[in-house]
């Protein structure tokens, strides 16, 4: 039977409970349009109570952006067994589950963070800041593609552009897909591994390294995995095309 009574919650206990309430609030609405005495309503304090453990609404969504950063880091870790499509598949997955729990959260995360009211510049601390968080995001997002990839020390220059780009597109088209969603997500998160499966084979078009590494990543792979697939659909699609003369290339 409840008490009605309230229980006092220890210093870090509550720090975690505000940043977990301005998590959820942030990750609904755009972190300028969310109040401090919103959170401290959330959290049932009073709005003073979250100055004492936050000196103001930039702090507290800081400590928010890394939480959420941590967390979205998270969702590119996948064990290292099996074909590396399915696992890049099941890693897109929960990339776009946290895309779709956290949208306008997601959405500051990588656009670099709140706006300013009436257009002011934030504080170039809390630029930094921001930015730091997010680049941590898409190196820890980097180091699990490249070990998926069972790359050890520095990768080939052709290699590490082509995941860095991937990072990015994969990036980009989330924060694109979430104004209307006019594309279905499975399909999505299929094409985004057939972009990497694109990326790394035009490179080895060009390079003997990158050739040997994309011979020896397809090894393994199933017929009926994301890359198996991406083949028979650019056969279908080449077959079904009409030969362009050379000229007509140029």
């Amino acid at each position: 039977m409840t008490t009605g009574v309230r229980r006092r919650m220890g210093v870090e206990e509550r720090r975690q409970q505000l940043i977990g309430v301005a998590l959820e609030l942030f990750g609904h609405r755009s972190p300028e349009e969310v109040s401090i005495d919103e959170i401290a309503a959330a959290a049932g304090i009073s709005r003073p109570l979250v100055y004492h453990y936050f000196p103001g609404k930039q702090s507290l969504y800081e400590a928010a952006l890394r939480r959420a950063a941590d967390e979205l880091a998270s969702r590119f870790v996948e064990p290292r067994e099996g074909p590396v499509g399915a696992r890049l598949l099941r890693v897109m997955g929960r990339f776009f589950d946290f895309v779709e729990e956290h949208g306008p959260g997601f959405a500051a995360l990588m656009r670099g963070g709140p706006a300013c009211p009436s257009g002011a510049a934030r504080p170039a601390g809390a630029v930094s800041a921001t930015h730091t968080v997010i680049d941590g995001v898409r190196q820890a997002a980097y180091d699990h593609v490249m070990a998926h990839l069972g790359v050890r020390g520095r990768p080939p220059a052709r290699l590490d552009l082509v995941v860095r780009s991937w990072v990015a597109l994969a990036e980009s088209t989330a924060l694109i897909w979430l104004d209307g969603r006019r594309v279905p997500r499975a399909e999505l998160e299929r094409q985004l591994v057939h972009n990497f499966g694109a990326l790394v084979a035009v490179s080895a078009a060009y390079d003997e390294e990158m050739a040997g590494f994309v011979a020896g990543m397809l090894a393994d792979e199933p017929a009926d995995g994301p890359f198996g697939d991406l083949v028979g659909r650019l056969v279908t699609l080449v077959a079904g095309t009409p030969a362009v003369p050379a000229q007509a290339l140029r």
